[in-house]
């Protein structure tokens, strides 16, 4: 069997023997995608809103709003989006005072030149933009408690505008179960504290908290809570394919148009696990799989298919190595994976620290299975010392596979880790 599969910025050959191949999990975009352009399907959600009033409506009579808008590390394609928010928005009240806030969570602050990539010149020189800094505390208004025991910290300017929408997209998220809606708000436009509260060990560690699901899932429940007290008032949310392009979306409510928007993902994403002693996958190839942290996400499809003391071979490049240095230095120096979540289980939830989240879902893997990293681009001594073992091409790496399984060991290919929601049941 000949397949091939996304890695860095190419399709990398790669050949599986007959007798092993077990089959191919991945996507169904094509079968999904709503007819008409990309400018098309976005006007069409925002003429049928779900739950809500239309935007226009919104705005009559308000002075003042925020548009919550996802920064520089998702690729909302908000260059065909926020044009047709904005000029909506200025036909129902040409005189209401709009603010761009940028949803960095506990990201970078997002730059100039992203900026201008991401929206297009005119709106980065003409429009009020906004970065939100998580560790800005005097930026924030308090806002009480979330359901889980955390502090609700939320960015000021979201709370003292009269109406707050958000812009944003959905697909599969391997632990709040679907990006979008709720999440423009936590993490989107939260503080470090509240940030750390919700991506607590307990949460991490709940069944629930696992991709596609929103039933039971703690971190969900308090990314809804937040979402009500911001008082988010609407949102447009898209789905777009592997080349980024608008294939649905999703306009109205935040928890209904967002619902329902999850559930047009989840028809296209399902796939029936296929339990097999190794499993190939992938994290899309570039952007996504230029580190070893944002790598978690794809190895957490193929930690779904993979029968247990089984072999996940990981193509991806990490051209720019671990990906945050608590979580490499966390892993590196934890005598075991084991170890590692014994000691993150303990950790208090007002006192998680950065990247725990990622260490902590990467050493529920590797307590399972042996993770086999193929790349010609990151350095191996790096990744041993991570727990996991590296090959610098994929026949290495499936012959490695077969000396731990056996050379009757079942194989199956995910050839895109992070757009697929693998059901076991």
């Amino acid at each position: 069997m000949e397949l091939k599969i996304p890695y860095n910025k190419i399709r990398m050959n790669i050949e599986i023997p007959d007798e092993n191949f077990q089959g191919v999990l991945e996507s169904d975009p094509a079968g999904c995608r709503m007819e008409g352009t990309e400018q098309e399907i976005v006007e069409r959600a925002l003429d049928n809103p779900i739950g809500s009033q239309s935007l226009e409506e919104l705005v009559k009579g308000k002075k003042s709003m925020v548009i919550i808008s996802s920064d520089h590390t998702r690729p909302v394609p908000s260059h065909v989006t926020m044009p047709i928010l904005l000029r909506r928005i200025r036909e129902a009240n040409p005189e209401i005072d709009i603010t761009i806030l940028i949803a960095t969570g506990f990201h970078r602050a997002t730059t100039h030149e992203e900026l201008v990539q991401k929206y297009g010149e005119k709106i980065v020189a003409e429009e009020k933009i906004i970065v939100h800094d998580s560790r800005d505390d005097a930026g924030m208004a308090d806002l009480g408690t979330l359901p889980s025991g955390g502090a609700l910290k939320l960015n000021r300017i979201a709370i003292d505008t009269d109406l707050l929408i958000a812009e944003g997209f959905i697909e599969s998220h391997f632990f709040a179960g679907f990006s979008g809606g709720r999440k423009s708000i936590l993490p989107g436009i939260a503080s470090a504290t509240t940030v750390m509260a919700n991506h607590c060990s307990e949460f991490i560690a709940s069944p629930y908290a696992r991709t596609g699901i929103l039933k039971n899932n703690p971190i969900h429940r308090d990314m809804l809570y937040a979402a009500q007290q911001a008082k988010l008032a609407f949102i447009l949310n898209v789905v777009i394919d592997a080349e980024k392009k608008v294939i649905g979306a999703f306009a109205g409510d935040s928890e209904q148009a967002h619902v329902t928007g999850c559930e047009f993902v989840l028809k296209m994403a399902e796939v029936k696990a296929n339990p097999s002693d190794i499993v190939v996958t992938t994290n899309g190839g570039y952007p996504l799989d230029q580190n070893i942290y944002q790598s978690v996400k794809g190895m957490t499809a193929a930690e779904a298919n993979c029968k247990e003391g089984g072999v996940i071979i990981m193509v991806s490049a990490c051209n720019d190595g671990h990906g945050g240095q608590s979580f490499y230095e966390n892993l590196r120096d934890a005598a075991s994976p084991r170890a590692l979540l014994e000691r993150i289980a303990k950790v208090p939830r007002n006192e998680t620290i950065p990247d725990q989240w990622e260490m902590q879902i990467l050493a529920r893997i590797l307590d399972k299975f042996t993770v086999i990293m193929v790349t010609d681009m990151c350095s191996p001594e790096m990744i041993k010392e991570m727990h996991m073992e590296h090959a610098a091409t994929f026949q290495e790496a499936l012959q490695r596979a077969f000396e731990i399984k056996g050379n009757n060991a079942s194989v199956t290919v995910i050839p895109d880790g992070v757009s697929v929601i693998v059901r076991t049941a």
